[in-house]
């Protein structure tokens, strides 16, 4: 497994894709899941300068099969966003290395803190932030993505 920086020609398109197609296969989300991705990785494709900000792909044997984010919240704050490790790559330690790559990051940019979003029914990445020192802020029910969810932040100080 290789981490290397997003940034090669279809790695934005693939971020969205495999979001897409994971969760609709995982949880039955809907394409509304896909928009928010396509959404995010807009932002960070337009948002160069709007801060420090990085975002990793993960590859096993020359095939992309993770990512994961790190954005700006606020002036002092760092956003993890996009954590997505390939189910076939699982045991590799992928959501291990792009979770640590993305801290290491943000405290090298000079955040202060970083937070997240998800949602609970999302248990391997809520116990992978929990291993990292993230604690649940704020929790709300929505209806989102074809599903009720409860929506939740976490956050650390870096």
């Amino acid at each position: 497994m290789t981490l290397r920086p997003l940034g090669r020609p279809g790695d934005l398109g693939w971020v969205v894709m495999a979001h897409g197609e994971f969760y609709q296969r995982e949880f039955g989300w809907d394409a509304d899941f896909e928009a928010l991705v396509a959404r995010i990785v807009a932002d960070y494709a337009e948002g160069r300068g709007a801060g420090p900000q990085a975002a990793w792909i993960a590859e096993v044997d020359g095939r992309r099969a993770g990512c994961v984010f790190c954005v700006r919240a606020d002036r002092r704050t760092a956003k993890l966003r996009l954590l997505l490790a390939d189910p076939a790559a699982r045991g590799l330690g992928l959501g291990t290395r792009l979770v640590e790559e993305c801290l290491q990051f943000a405290r090298g940019a000079g955040y202060d803190a970083i937070t997240l979003w998800t949602n609970d029914t999302l248990a391997s990445a809520r116990r992978l932030y929990q291993k990292y020192g993230f604690q649940l802020v704020a929790e709300e029910p929505h209806h989102s993505f074809g599903q009720d969810l409860v929506g939740q932040t976490w956050q650390r100080h870096l």
